[in-house]
């Protein structure tokens, strides 16, 4: 069973189990303004959307990933994608059943169109990701790694209420392929009351 099976909906945006579909509009969508994504892997052009698209479908069908076509509602345009990867369900013994789809796993290939780029879609995804991984799949824990030079990035991941938990020298590649230091934040499940209260505040205002 792959794991981006339903969409999610919000108020400005929706997330749509990633699918071929979302070709045209990921191409379009990675078209514009090179700069925002300076320190993020954006696929560029139809081949490369479409390696980016097989590739997530791939590990959906895995089992170890969850990817989605952020969609606003306003006018069903594709804006953007995310994904749950990573995706970890703990060897738990017999005498300790667990009904949790999974134990943790990331949340991370979030990019979005640079109109859409400091508007409401960010936060709104991430409010959907989260109350699906805590309240729906049971989930332990939630971690985001960035690159540690992404100011921007950081940021928007503090924003929301991760925990900052340090710096893993040499972590994954860069998008310059050199070896890149990744920032990592989580959140556990004992803190998302706090962390929904919170994001459920940043969206009223």
């Amino acid at each position: 069973m792959t794991t981006g099976d339903v969409a999610l909906h919000a108020s400005n945006i929706r997330l749509e189990p990633l699918d071929r579909r979302h070709i045209a509009g990921l191409t379009a969508a990675s078209s514009s303004d090179r700069e925002p994504y300076a320190m993020s892997f954006v696929p560029r052009g139809e081949d490369a959307v479409r390696q980016y698209v097989e590739t997530a479908l791939a590990w959906a069908a895995a089992g170890h990933a969850s990817p989605y076509a952020i969609v606003r509602q306003g006018d069903d345009a594709v804006i953007g994608s995310t994904r749950f990867f990573a995706l970890e369900r703990w060897p738990w013994p017999p005498s300790r059943p667990q009904a949790n789809r999974y134990d943790t796993g990331e949340i991370g290939y979030t990019w979005l169109r640079a109109d859409a780029i400091r508007t409401a879609a960010n936060t709104e995804a991430k409010l959907l990701l989260l109350t699906q991984a805590f309240e729906s799949w049971g989930m332990r824990s939630v971690c985001f790694h960035t690159d540690a030079r992404n100011a921007r990035s950081r940021a928007a991941i503090e924003r929301i209420g991760a925990q900052f938990e340090g710096i893993l020298r040499a972590h994954r590649m860069a998008t310059d392929f050199s070896p890149r230091d990744s920032a990592r934040y989580s959140i556990i499940a004992s803190e998302w009351p706090g962390v929904k209260a919170h994001i459920a505040a940043l969206l009223a205002h």
